[in-house]
């Protein structure tokens, strides 16, 4: 493989990370890569297309005009190249006032609003339809309809709330756009308005020539970024006149008549005073750099990741050490290189939680003590509510109490009534809040490959269970081999002996989960489907108002069972919306618009029963 398909497969698989909310470098280390393909191969279709955003089982709505993306500049040489450009192209159409707006560039998920319909960028060309978002609490600024803009979270917000759920406002806002269940950090969030679409047309701008740009490019800068409490990407450029718009045009990428102006992050040089190291869900020891207070992109700074342990050995990290630091996006800063070396590196030899022997996994220090660390623990228990999702007030804070208090276990916790919550010193209210809290976990409907997933099994993640689960049931995992997983197409090696050891660790858990009857939707079995004969069998199917048959999750599991594709939400892939009682009208009329069959809870029992 040349050097060029090999980076080219790096962007992919960065920007697919990046457009699923969980990014796997930073913005300047991706553009970075870019520019280097550029160089390598300036012709080279990755750089000619839109990098693609999929939301699957949304519905697919073209744009009436592209979305593309946009060409950067990093150096005033670049943006002075992009001036002449537009000059020439005004020149060749007789415009002598050349006229300039300038933005800041927003770091969020794009979309289009028509004041109708919501539809993010998607490829460009065709996006998908998010309407939801504003239903959920996102707050269109300006009013709806303002055409072109992002979903952002308040950077204020999100540095003072969510640090330690999120590692970026995005992850957050392609979170709350792509899933129905939203955690308890992200509902508060979106209840103090701290979520955003703001339209690129309200955005403060400067407007000057080209002239005027070049030369006063710092003070514009630092002008408008002062000015805004979003997650930022540097500026944004374009051309006002739209008939030099039309004239200049676009290539298969970007639009001519615009531009982004980066930078290559904010950077200090900074002196380490001390490391934390923290431990992790999984036993990795993580080391966070204590740094001497600094100002960087307004912020002040006093902590920054240094990734691994193997980085601070090889690198010399430790008290004493001049580093440069760098904040891209605006949000958290990260270890750009060493300046001057530590005189001496103390890596940990024990877990600071529970004091077990260290473990070296590549450069990874790592825990082996999973089932008695402290940290782990909490980790995990916390984990598990997060992606079961069926019940609220379990978060870090509540964890710690309970492990503490020696409710170190799911099966102690599952175990636990409201005197119990009472006497490790919870409210009485908030007691009986987890009391009920716990009873709802088990007996509200959840999909079982989520259960599976939130036991957070190395390499058995939300995807891979449902997939696992179309083969197998649960009952079934903890009598595979790795040559039974292996068989299943997307399974290595590696991987299946990986899930079927972390089968083996938490199998008594396991077991005793199942044995408490939690009610689970069903993945159907891949043989079970080929043999259904039903007449909704492959047809899409939403739920919508007061059942009398049932509640809506036992509905959708029993259409599974059916083999229906359930869905949350109407679209244009949804064949039947089945109404119970208090159906809005809009709800209807959206059904209608996409060419859903609309018919009530008789209609639907009388169809499955009779054909």
């Amino acid at each position: 493989m040349d050097n060029i398909t090999q980076l080219v497969l790096q962007l992919e698989k960065y920007n697919q990370a990046y457009r699923a909310g969980a990014p796997l470098i930073g913005d300047d280390e991706y553009d970075h890569l870019v520019e280097k393909l550029r160089t390598l191969d300036p012709g080279h279709a990755f750089l000619q297309r839109v990098e693609p955003e999929v939301f699957s089982s949304r519905r697919e709505i073209r744009h009436p005009v592209p979305m593309l993306s946009t060409e950067k500049a990093y150096t005033k040489e670049a943006l002075a190249r992009f001036v002449a450009r537009v000059e020439k192209a005004a020149a060749e159409i007789g415009l002598q006032d050349i006229r300039l707006r300038v933005t800041v560039k927003l770091d969020g998920l794009a979309g289009r609003d028509d004041g109708d319909i919501f539809v993010s960028r998607g490829n460009g060309e065709v996006g998908y339809e998010i309407s939801s978002a504003f239903e959920k609490g996102i707050v269109p600024e300006g009013g709806r309809g303002c055409g072109l803009g992002e979903i952002v979270m308040l950077k204020s917000y999100f540095e003072k709330h969510m640090l330690g759920e999120f590692e970026h406002p995005r992850n957050l806002v392609v979170g709350i756009v792509t899933s129905d269940r939203l955690n308890e950090h992200v509902r508060k969030a979106l209840a103090d308005k701290a979520v955003h679409f703001v339209p690129y047309a309200n955005l403060t701008a400067w407007e000057g020539s080209g002239a005027d740009l070049i030369r006063d490019l710092e003070t514009i800068r630092a002008d408008l970024l002062a000015g805004s409490d979003y997650p930022l990407d540097g500026l944004v450029a374009e051309v006002i006149d739209r008939r030099l718009k039309d004239h200049m045009g676009a290539t298969s990428h970007h639009y001519r008549w615009q531009i982004a102006i980066k930078t290559q992050g904010a950077t200090a040089v900074t002196m380490v005073a001390g490391l934390t190291w923290q431990v992790g869900r999984t036993g990795n020891i993580t080391p966070v750099m204590e740094v001497a207070p600094t100002n960087l992109s307004g912020a002040t700074i006093r902590r920054v990741t240094a990734h691994n342990a193997g980085m601070v050995s090889k690198q010399q990290i430790g008290p004493g050490a001049e580093i440069e630091i760098i904040r891209s996006g605006e949000v958290i800063p990260k270890l750009e290189r060493v300046v001057t070396p530590a005189a001496a590196v103390d890596l940990p030899r024990a877990c600071p939680s529970c004091r077990t022997r260290l473990e070296w996994q590549n450069d990874f220090l790592r825990c082996p003590n999973s089932a008695l660390c402290r940290c782990q623990v909490i980790q995990g228990i916390v984990y598990w509510f997060r992606t079961l999702g069926t019940a609220d007030w379990f978060g870090l804070k509540t964890v710690e109490k309970l492990v503490d208090g020696g409710y170190d276990s799911l099966e102690s916790i599952y175990a636990m009534q409201a005197d119990e919550f009472a006497r490790l010193g919870f409210g009485p209210v908030q007691s009986v809040n987890l009391a009920e809290a716990v009873v709802t976990s088990r007996t509200k409907a959840v999909e079982d490959w989520r259960l599976l997933a939130a036991f957070g099994i190395s390499d058995l993640g939300k995807g891979d269970s449902r997939k696992l689960l179309g083969f197998f049931t649960l009952e079934s995992l903890p009598e595979l081999t790795a040559a039974d997983i292996v068989k299943i197409h997307g399974f290595g090696e590696i991987t299946s002996r990986s899930i079927t050891t972390g089968l083996a660790v938490v199998q008594a858990t396991f077991r005793h989960i199942l044995a408490l009857d939690f009610n689970l939707i069903r993945t159907p079995l891949a043989a079970e489907q080929e043999k259904i004969e039903s007449p909704i069998k492959d047809k899409g199917i939403v739920f919508t108002g007061k059942m009398q048959q049932g509640t809506r999750e036992e509905m959708q599991a029993r259409a599974r069972e059916l083999g229906a594709r359930v869905q949350t939400a109407v679209s244009g892939k949804t064949d039947y919306l089945v109404c119970g009682e208090n159906v809005g009208a809009s709800k209807l009329a959206k059904a209608t618009k996409a060419g859903a069959q609309v018919i009530s809870e008789a209609d639907y029992i009388h169809l499955i029963e009779t054909g």
